[in-house]
C-alpha cells in the first residue's frame, strides 16, 4: 500500500529519479518552513506551522528554520524567532517584493538542498498551492497537498500526512519514505497557531542572491486591492453557520441577525452556495475555508464530511437540527434537536434580554 501511494502522489519527475539512499535520509534533518508574507505582513499560516513545528522540533532534538523572502522585512524575521524559529534565512530585495513562482521556487530550492531539512512546509494558500509543487519538481521529491493534519512517527522520522481524498468522503493517511524533504501544505486554521517566546533564542541571516541569475518569466506591471472587499470567516470568533436545511435564502437574515448580536460572522456548507442564497466567500469545508473561531454555530447542516473538515477543530461547536441522527451531533459540544425556525428567533429574544439586563446593571452600579 505505501508503494502504491508513492506512485499515486509523487511527479513523473519524482518517479524518474532514484530514490534518496537509504545511508544518506538521516542527513536530512529538522524543519523548513516557508514564511508566506503579504505586504509585509507574515501571514498567520506561517505562525501555525511554527507552533506544530516547534512542538515536534523538541520532541526530535532538531532545529525549525524559516524562509522569508520579500523587501525590508528585519522586523518580519524578528517576528519569527519570537514565535519560536531557531533560524530565519531572510532573502531581502526588491526583487522579492511580489510574489512570483520562478524566483520564489529557485531560491528556496537551493535552500532546501543547502539546509536538507526532513520536513519542509507551505501554507495551502493561494502562494502556496503555487509555489510547492514547483519547489517538489526541483527536488525530485513528493508533495501532500492541503494537509489538514500532522504527526511525526519519531522513530523512523516519517511525517505522517492526513489530507481529505475522494471528494472529501475518506481520510487519506500518506507518507513519503524515499525521497527527502518529505513536503505537505497545510489548511489554515488546521493548527493552532505559536504563542510569542520573548526570550527564544534564534539566528538571522541575510542570505545573498545573484539577481541575474534567477528565472523570472513574469512582471508585475501593477496591483490594487479589491474595492468590494470579501468578508473573512477565518479570522473570526463566532461564525454562524447555515445549511440546506434553511430550506429559503431568507433563513440567512435571520442567522445574520445573531451573527450580528454575538459580534460575528455568518458561514454555510456547501448546498447554500451552489444554489445561490449566499456567495462563496461564506462557504465553510473542503471546497470552502478551514475556520477555527471560538463558537460555530451550525443550523440545519447535517454535517456532511466534507464540511466537518473546515470546522471541526471549532473550540466550541453547537449543533442545530431537526434530524437527531445528524452526523453533525457526532462532533457537536452542545446539540439542539429542533426547528431552527424556533429556536434561533427565541436565542436572539434571550441574548437580547440578557444584554439588556447587563446594561441595567452597569448603569446601577455607576449610580
Amino acid at each position: 500500500m505505501e508503494d502504491l501511494w508513492e506512485e499515486c502522489l509523487t511527479t513523473s519527475l519524482v518517479n524518474a529519479c532514484e530514490p534518496t539512499k537509504p545511508n544518506v535520509l538521516s542527513d536530512w534533518k529538522g524543519l523548513l518552513i516557508f514564511g508566506e508574507q503579504r505586504q509585509g505582513r507574515i501571514h498567520p499560516i506561517v505562525f501555525e506551522l511554527l507552533g506544530w513545528a516547534r512542538e515536534i522540533a523538541s520532541k526530535m532534538n532538531e532545529p525549525v528554520t524559516c524562509a522569508l523572502l520579500g523587501d525590508n522585512l528585519k522586523e518580519g524575521a524578528k517576528e519569527l524567532v519570537e514565535h519560536g524559529a531557531d533560524k530565519v534565512c531572510l532573502y531581502d530585495g526588491k526583487i522579492f517584493s511580489h510574489f512570483r513562482e520562478d524566483p520564489y521556487a529557485q531560491v528556496l530550492a537551493s535552500l532546501a538542498r543547502e539546509v536538507k531539512p526532513n520536513i519542509f512546509l507551505l501554507g495551502a494558500t493561494a502562494t502556496g498551492r503555487s509555489l510547492a509543487p514547483r519547489i517538489a519538481a526541483r527536488l525530485g521529491t513528493g508533495l501532500t497537498a492541503e494537509c489538514t493534519r500532522l504527526e511525526v512517527e519519531l522513530e523512523s522520522r516519517l511525517l505522517i500526512q492526513t489530507r481529505p481524498a475522494y471528494g472529501g468522503n475518506m481520510m487519506a493517511t500518506i507518507v513519503c519514505s524515499k525521497h527527502r524533504p518529505q513536503m505537505a501544505t497545510v489548511m489554515y486554521r488546521a493548527m493552532k497557531e505559536a504563542d510569542r517566546i520573548p526570550d527564544h533564542k534564534g539566528e538571522i541571516t541575510k542570505k545573498d542572491v545573484r539577481v541575474e541569475e534567477l528565472l523570472d518569466r513574469t512582471r508585475i506591471i501593477s496591483s490594487r486591492k479589491r474595492s468590494d472587499e470579501q468578508i473573512s470567516i477565518t479570522d473570526t470568533d463566532v461564525i454562524v453557520s447555515g445549511g440546506r436545511g434553511l430550506a429559503d435564502p431568507k433563513g440567512f437574515e435571520l442567522l445574520q441577525q445573531l451573527a450580528d448580536l454575538l459580534g460575528g460572522v455568518v458561514g454555510s456548507s456547501r448546498v447554500p452556495v451552489d444554489e445561490g442564497w449566499i456567495s462563496s466567500d461564506h462557504q465553510v469545508g473542503l471546497s470552502g475555508r478551514t475556520v477555527r473561531p471560538r463558537i460555530y454555530i451550525a443550523c440545519g447542516i447535517s454535517g456532511a464530511v466534507q464540511h466537518l473538515i473546515g470546522m471541526r477543530t471549532s473550540d466550541r461547536i453547537i449543533a442545530i437540527n431537526k434530524d437527531p441522527e445528524a452526523p453533525i451531533f457526532g462532533i457537536a459540544d452542545v446539540g439542539v434537536v429542533g426547528d431552527l425556525y424556533e429556536i434561533i428567533p427565541e436565542l436572539i429574544k434571550r441574548i437580547k434580554e440578557r444584554t439588556l439586563s447587563l446594561i441595567g446593571m452597569r448603569a446601577v452600579e455607576e449610580d
